[in-house]
């Protein structure tokens, strides 16, 4: 028997997709073509994995492109179209009625039928000192780490598509790159091996398995092991010099959501008939988190595609059986579908605002005289403009600024945003107080007091999104919170000082400097203070940081890789 159930008109959906990799936004594109309410979930940032990519040339029709270009342009698709997006975490789904529900960090999302569509994370090896050296010198993310390791030697672990492309480009970095790959061979295609095995920096043992790494202030040991001769190596590092251990051993399925309610397999990946429906009625999965041959960008947009269509029936056949039918966006109306108008779906509520803003370049910021037109398109412009219409008190951007070239750029930036609006004014203190924490921008109230907030650099790249959202969160109520989690921010009464170091490269990055931001916005005894290590090298040195992101807590506490807000107040205490 049905259980009663109040509905929520604005987060009523007929289908929500968790995940915005190329599975969930090529399944948004469908939905909302075929005009049904769709939303996408994203708890990192939209693209996904593939986001890493730097260079995608099997994809049919696309003769070369990036992974960030890519799933930017099938999400900037899906949003013409009438598609929803917001940052936030799903924690657990109820799909016992006909009315599900998505349980979030943000409050809970009320939908006809859901589609996983999560992916995987990176898998580690489990060799004796991988854990505590993780971010001490072991990384998984060459993109967001690799140039830590400058002019140093690196060690691959892995013999798949991962490791041999990586490796390639580890290569603009290190001084010498040795890949480790535990089978008689490389599993990923041969054009791809060879690139690798033919690069003069690049050196290929096969048959070999790690067994430790160790090192004080980074790994300066590495023993490894010929499984077929039983010979062991064992490598030191050159005097007061440390090395990478870079790990590409495959991915865990991100399926902790749906254990004890769908069926999954013996390795954790969801089981799925031939239409992508799981053992659920009602959710669907697709693209890495699912069984398959092949995991590949255009199988992921494959699975989306068949997922979406599946639940356009489901949601025709739902919204029949209750009579409840979600309201569609305003835009997404039959002029606008029939004329193919490539107009922005409006975006309800201030979360899709902030959350869908792209992260883009600001290298045009160079100096005051910016214009707006030379750091924003019009679409962030339009939604830089929703988000300052709801912030609720006006905001003062101080400055810290120094002689460097970054420092000028930072104050272009910050003008230009203060130009587009009444909401944000620019302070600029003295250049010659040499502050050791310029360039910076503190975001204050009004009236001068500061809200904990500060970003140390020039907040572009993948944390365009996330200085935004920390403006938004610090000028009122900001984002939503599970009441238990906003408790839980303001019973802290002992001060707490948190550094987060960052490069603008990460994609793992932005999750962590928003959660932080968003307790340091609602607690006056928090501080958040975002570094860009670009600027910053005295900062490695100090924490002995390898990789980002890292969180640094009352300067003694040190964690790597990202967290969301339960996380970090974990390790508050």
């Amino acid at each position: 028997m049905e259980r009663p159930i109040n509905i929520n008109k604005e987060r009523f959906y007929d289908v929500i997709i968790v995940g915005g990799g190329p599975a969930g936004l090529t399944a948004a594109l469908y939905l909302a073509r075929a005009r049904y309410r769709v939303l996408v979930m994203e708890k990192d940032h939209f693209g996904g994995q593939i986001t890493i990519t730097s260079e995608i040339v099997n994809y049919p029709g696309v003769h070369k492109t990036s992974g960030k270009e890519l799933t930017e342009t099938i999400r900037k698709q899906a949003q013409d179209f009438g598609a929803e997006f917001v940052l936030t975490e799903a924690e657990r789904l109820s799909m016992e009625d006909d009315i599900k529900v998505v349980h979030t960090n943000r409050g809970d999302y009320q939908c006809f039928g859901v589609l996983l569509a999560t992916g995987a994370h990176p898998r580690t090896v489990g060799f004796q000192g991988e854990e505590e050296n993780k971010g001490r010198g072991v990384a998984y993310c060459a993109t967001c780490d690799g140039e830590f390791f400058t002019g140093k030697d690196v060690f691959v672990v892995g013999g798949g598509f991962a490791a041999a492309e990586e490796s390639v480009f580890l290569t603009k970095f290190a001084r010498q790159v040795t890949i480790l790959v535990r089978e008689e061979d490389f599993t990923c295609a041969k054009s791809v091996a060879e690139q690798a095995r033919n690069h003069e920096k690049i050196t290929v043992f096969t048959n070999t398995i790690v067994e430790e790494v160790s090192g004080e202030g980074g790994l300066n040991y590495i023993r490894y092991k010929n499984t077929a001769t039983g010979e062991v190596t064992e490598y030191h590092g050159k005097e007061n010099e440390n090395f990478g251990v870079f790990v590409f051993a495959g991915y865990v399925p991100a399926t902790s959501l749906v254990k004890g309610i769908a069926q999954l397999n013996e390795q954790g990946y969801i089981i799925t008939d031939n239409s992508q429906k799981t053992s659920v009625d009602g959710l669907y999965a697709a693209g890495d988190v699912c069984i398959k041959p092949l995991r590949q960008v255009v199988t992921a947009v494959g699975d989306g595609a068949l997922a979406a269509t599946e639940l356009e029936k489901y949601a025709a056949s739902m919204q029949e059986k209750t009579g409840m039918k979600p309201d569609l966006p305003v835009s997404q109306n039959a002029d606008s579908l029939k004329t193919g108008s490539n107009s922005t779906a409006s975006i309800s509520g201030v979360s899709n605002a902030t959350d869908s803003i792209s992260a883009g370049s600001i290298s045009g910021a160079s100096n005051s005289e910016s214009s707006s037109n030379e750091l924003f398109t019009a679409e962030m412009k339009a939604q830089l403009d929703t988000v300052f219409s709801r912030m609720e008190q006006p905001l003062l951007l101080r400055l810290y600024l120094d002689e460097r070239s970054v420092s000028f750029e930072l104050e272009g930036y910050m003008q230009t945003l203060a130009s587009m609006t009444e909401k944000l004014s620019v302070e600029i203190m003295d250049r010659e107080n040499k502050n050791s924490d310029a360039p910076c921008v503190r975001i204050c109230l009004s009236d001068g007091s500061e809200t904990g907030l500060a970003f140390h650099g020039v907040p572009g790249g993948h944390e365009f999104t996330s200085f935004v959202l920390g403006l938004y969160n610090a000028a009122g109520s900001g984002q939503a919170l599970d009441s238990q989690i906003e408790a839980d921010i303001h019973s802290i009464t002992d001060s707490v000082d948190m550094k987060v170091l960052v490069s603008l490269s990460c994609t793992m990055c932005p999750e962590l400097v928003t959660a932080a931001q968003k307790i340091a916005s609602k607690n006056s005894n928090v501080v958040a203070e975002v570094y860009d290590l670009n600027h910053f090298e005295e900062l490695k040195e100090r924490y002995n940081v390898m990789s980002v992101p890292c969180l640094i807590i009352n300067d003694t506490k040190v964690s790597f890789g990202k967290k969301n807000i339960r996380q970090i107040l974990d390790l508050i205490g």
